[in-house]
């Protein structure tokens, strides 16, 4: 599925209040619950899990965790109609971004504007 599809589709699912600042506000505040959510699993791999094969642990709960990652994009999408941007505007600044640091030799450290 493209992007564009996605978000058309997952648009038709939105039931929140889209009224300007609160519209932003209520997909930021899903989308860092979500990526909470995708968090929390993979820390109970790893509380869990012990001695057990990290590959085999992954196999097993791998769609639990790709379900969350589903309601993470579902905000992601939702927050970029909130921003009036598109999923693939996003993921191309992303890419150019990243080229530019690794061209620059500055994808490790910090700070935004490196």
């Amino acid at each position: 599925m493209k992007f564009r599809e996605y978000s058309i589709k997952a648009k038709e699912t939105a039931a929140y209040p889209t009224d300007g600042f609160l519209g932003l506000s209520y997909t930021a505040l899903g989308l860092n619950g979500e990526s909470g959510e995708v968090a929390e699993k993979v820390k109970k791999l790893i509380r869990d899990g012990g001695s057990r094969d990290i590959e085999s642990l992954i196999a097993e709960h791998r769609w639990e965790i790709a379900k969350e990652l589903g309601d993470v994009l579902w905000y992601l999408s939702a927050l970029c109609n909130e921003l009036g941007v598109s999923l693939e505007e996003v993921a191309s600044l992303n890419v150019e971004k990243l080229r530019s640091r690794q061209l620059r030799g500055v994808l490790g450290g910090s700070g935004d504007s490196r």
